[in-house]
């Protein structure tokens, strides 16, 4: 049944789209209302912002009316907005990076089923809501985070070059996790 009902949604996204190919302003329409609440829930799961959310659809709607005639070959409607939508929110959030940043961290545990998405945003996108985290910390809480963050350092590296036990810079550690943790909640509580 649900196989049938793919099928027969793919013939009917073809035929809209080989009519908006050829300038149908009903099909575009039919097309629009068919996938915008589709799309813009992708949008808002990262902009977390109803405005840029809003405004991702209309331009991936109206990018697909002005190049939909240049496309030679067979697409799958569906995929292809929402390859649109991603490749859009990817570039606001280039735009964008510190008002985004904060709502794409909170929306992480959101988004288990896109771990490519997730892994080519991650590093770059939070870096520098975390910086003003850390640098909020009591001074050896932040030494230990600014340690943890060099490459190949070891727990043991970093007790030997402060000085204190390999326990207290795992405590140290996991409480700046907490307080960043509380930091980002509080700060999405002020903005949002």
């Amino acid at each position: 049944m649900s196989h049938h009902f793919t099928a027969s949604t793919r013939n009917e996204d073809q035929t809209l789209f080989l009519l908006i190919k050829s300038r149908d302003r009903d099909a575009f329409t039919r097309l629009y209302h068919k996938y915008h609440a589709y799309l813009y829930a992708l949008a808002i799961r990262y902009l977390k912002n109803k405005e840029m959310a809003e405004d991702a659809v209309q331009q991936v709607f109206v990018k697909l009316w002005e190049t939909a005639y240049t496309i030679k070959i067979e697409v799958n409607v569906k995929n292809y907005l929402y390859t649109m939508t991603k490749n859009y929110i990817l570039n606001q959030i280039r735009d964008n990076r510190e008002m985004i940043s904060l709502n794409y961290v909170n929306a992480q545990h959101e988004i288990k089923d896109e771990e490519d998405f997730v892994e080519s945003m991650e590093r770059k996108q939070i870096i520098d809501i975390l910086q003003k985290g850390i640098d909020n910390l009591p001074p050896q809480k932040k030494e230990v985070c600014l340690l943890k963050l060099e490459d190949n350092i070891t727990n043991q590296k970093i007790a030997d070059r402060m000085g204190i036990s390999i326990h207290t810079v795992k405590s140290h550690y996991h409480e700046s996790l907490k307080i960043l943790r509380e930091y980002f909640q509080k700060i999405q509580m002020l903005l949002f």
